[in-house]
């Protein structure tokens, strides 16, 4: 099972429940803010890096299908 391009581009954001959401608009110092975070500089860069081309072969895929449907 492949992940969604959109899962894969915000990996780094954590998403909210409702109610956090809510939360978030009274939070003027920015408290709940969190992130997903690797565990050193060289991993994040891997993972976003791989998660770059996958996003960009899934979109490759999708063009060669449409062109090769119509």
């Amino acid at each position: 099972m492949t992940r969604s391009s959109l899962e894969l581009s915000t990996f780094l954001f954590a998403r909210a429940s409702l109610t956090e959401g809510a939360a978030r608009l009274t939070d003027f110092a920015a408290l709940l803010d969190e992130y997903n975070y690797s565990p050193n500089d060289e991993a994040a860069d891997f993972y976003a890096l791989s998660t770059d081309w996958r996003a960009v072969a899934e979109d490759l895929k999708l063009a060669i299908k449409l062109a090769t449907t119509k």
